[in-house]
């Protein structure tokens, strides 16, 4: 599409390259296939029912056969198991797809390994990964969904530890719904099935079994997921929350949303970290609008979205925080309905939120606050809004918050004074909150624009956000205890503000432009 008269244009993030893998998960279809087993000890064992549980035709090469390899014999779980009470012959590897040893000695399985080289097999050494091609690792079976754990050898034990995590996560009945995937999958290929239908069909499906895990899925459950999967088939819209930073913080909805995106339209406030969570195929573009900087108008962007969903592809909108909160998310809501495009809003925590984390402030404590008000310090001029309630803002018993104030903030103090509000109430101004870059600086609210500007010179950068109210008094004074490991003195609040940095969990985003007109902090 063309897109005229825009200071910045949308560009397109080039995808990172996948990092080094130690090694190559694969998952080998073993059905009625013959795999060698040589060896000795219960470890032969072990490893004979795993591939028989995959419904290999299992031979087992062991001159003294444990006791668990008979009752195998007679009772292995799928597939044939096969034993032969001797020792392995080169000549018995020909014609098998893998082959697999466990013997005490190195030398020995060093020779049996070669041995299948030879013979075009790939082989696993038990408890000795340099010596064979592949490794089994920890496994979580939901068959048929299966998951792999590996560690490349360096810690089994730590390995084992990941699994009962994910057994523990993994439902027992996600079972019946991957079986059902996989009869289900069948009828569909004959329906003629547009990609986006089918899609919208296996996206419903995982919604829904992930909801409800033990219940058998039935054949209405198959029809009502065909009915909304022909719903959506044409393209759509969603309105992603990305949170302030920390990708930890992006909601379970996010992910399933990025993952499903065949275009992603971010803003300059995402952070890397967050991208990272869309599946690798979407294309990813740079929507940014960058406060008193190089922006894509608002506009265009609506245009874009629009035409991107008319051409069948599934967007995501994604804004930094949440976008119900100064993002322009009404203004992309109405144009995709006046286009008739499909269009949803998954919340996302907001930057005010993120921000009381950090200080482990309550913004609504019930001595100090009785209510909460956000406020943008930044209107269409760029300039401080003229229709601010300045009373409201004065008000001693609510806590307020101020999005993108860096360029007004001065201006907003000096008519917040003659309006009432005490001098001497506590402020603070957060940086680029829960990233490992953020920096807060404390003080009241008549000093805060010198410190503010204080720590823009000390290297503080990102989103800010202000925040003012007696509710942060005590988190303002807990965090003077904790830089100085002492109480703060009577009067320390008027003192010059420390600029202090706290580490965010997680985030490998850079720092981003201070204020953006337009999307949620």
């Amino acid at each position: 599409m063309a897109i005229s008269g825009l200071i910045r244009r949308p560009s397109v993030t080039p995808d990172a390259h996948m990092a080094p893998l130690a090694r190559l998960p694969v998952f080998f279809g073993l059905k009625g296939r013959r795999v060698v087993v040589a060896g000795e000890g219960s470890a032969v064992a072990w490893k004979a029912e795993l591939l028989c549980a995959a419904g290999a035709r299992v031979e087992v090469f062991t001159p003294a056969p444990v006791p668990e390899l008979e009752s195998l014999t007679r009772a292995p779980p799928d597939g044939v198991l096969v034993l032969h009470p001797r020792d392995w012959r080169a000549e018995d590897l020909t014609g098998a797809t893998l082959a697999v040893c466990a013997f005490p000695a190195e030398a020995d399985a060093v020779r049996f390994a070669d041995a299948a080289r030879a013979a075009g097999v790939p082989v696993n050494a038990v408890d000795r990964p340099n010596v064979g091609d592949f490794t089994f690792g920890a496994i979580v079976n939901r068959s048929p969904l299966v998951v792999g754990i590996s560690t490349d050898g360096a810690a089994p034990v730590f390995g084992q530890a990941v699994r009962a995590k994910i057994e523990a996560l993994l439902p027992a009945g996600f079972s019946l719904w991957a079986d059902a995937a996989r009869a289900w999958r069948r009828s569909l290929s004959g329906l003629g099935l547009s990609a986006q239908a089918r899609r919208a069909f296996w996206e419903r499906f995982s919604a829904k079994a992930l909801t409800e895990p033990n219940r058998v899925p039935e054949a209405a459950d198959r029809e009502a997921l065909l009915a909304g999967a022909a719903r959506v088939a044409g393209g759509s819209v969603v309105l992603v929350g990305a949170g302030p930073g920390d990708p930890e913080l992006l909601t379970l909805k996010a992910v399933r949303a990025l993952q499903s995106a065949d275009v992603v339209l971010y803003d300059d406030l995402v952070s890397a970290a967050v991208l990272d969570f869309a599946r690798r195929e979407a294309r990813k573009m740079l929507v940014g609008k960058t406060g008193y900087g190089p922006s894509c108008k608002q506009d265009d962007i609506n245009a874009m979205m629009v035409t991107l969903a008319r051409e069948g592809r599934r967007v995501v909108r994604l804004k930094g925080g949440e976008p119900m909160i100064f993002g322009r998310a009404g203004e992309e809501i109405a144009a995709c309905r006046a286009a008739g495009i499909p269009v949803e809003v998954v919340p996302g925590i907001s930057s005010a939120q993120g921000a009381a984390s950090r200080l482990m402030a309550s913004l609504t404590h019930r001595d100090h606050a009785r209510r909460l008000q956000f406020v943008t310090a930044h209107a269409r001029n760029g300039r401080l809004p003229e229709d601010l309630d300045f009373k409201a803002l004065a008000d001693p018993v609510a806590t307020t918050v101020v999005y993108m104030p860096r360029h007004t903030l001065k201006d907003l103090v000096a008519r917040l004074m003659p309006a009432g509000l005490d001098p001497s109430t506590p402020a603070v101004a957060v940086f680029a909150a829960t990233r490992p870059e953020e920096r807060i600086a404390r003080a009241t609210i008549a000093t805060l624009a010198e410190a503010v500007d204080r720590a823009v010179d000390e290297g503080a950068s990102g989103p800010c956000l202000v925040l003012y109210g007696h509710a942060l008094a005590a988190a303002l004074a807990d965090a003077a205890c904790d830089d100085t490991g002492a109480p703060p003195a009577s009067g320390a609040a008027e003192r010059p503000a420390p600029v202090r940095r706290m580490g965010g969990a997680a985030d490998r985003g850079g720092a981003h432009p201070l204020e953006v007109a337009g999307s949620g902090l």
